[in-house]
């Protein structure tokens, strides 16, 4: 099962639509926090349409609670100016999938963090700052989930 970290997310809407993720592919979600929202926020419940229950979300007081549960082998940071592309690492099941705020993405400090493995991008045309946090996830954990096989899907 893999796991997507959002490092302190600030929208709702993108949480939700996360939670969703969490439960179609059978990932689990972690937040750490602060949140931008309460997770009673009807935005949030509104993206993930009725899956908040079927979906396996974590909430973590910091980052360092956040891998203390998670005890990682392997981090990747989604970040706009990551050394790797998404489609060159070979994803295995327990592994992390840090993405961070949409305002800023990851701090340096995160980015440095020695759990994570790499530093890794999605492609994207020269002079544009990022992409949506959900839809990154999305194409992160489907590209994982694919290398994989798909398990546990109906084909």
């Amino acid at each position: 099962m893999f796991r997507i970290l959002f490092h302190t997310p600030e929208i709702p809407g993108n949480t939700g639509n996360a939670i969703r993720l969490a439960a179609i592919t059978g990932a689990e979600l972690h937040l750490v926090e602060p949140l931008g929202f309460e997770l009673e926020d009807s935005k949030l419940r509104r993206a993930g349409l009725d899956y908040h229950d079927l979906a396996v979300l974590h909430v973590h007081r910091n980052l360092e609670d956040a891998w203390r549960a998670l005890s990682p082998e392997r981090v990747y940071a989604f970040t706009s100016d990551g050394e790797r592309s998404y489609t060159d690492i070979s994803y295995q099941p327990s592994d992390v999938l840090l993405f961070g705020p949409e305002s800023v993405g990851l701090p340096a400090e995160v980015k440095q963090d020695p759990h994570v493995t790499a530093r890794v991008r999605l492609p994207m045309l020269p002079g544009l700052r990022s992409l949506n946090l959900a839809n990154s996830a999305s194409i992160a954990l489907y590209e994982a989930w694919r290398q994989n096989g798909f398990a546990g899907a109906k084909l």
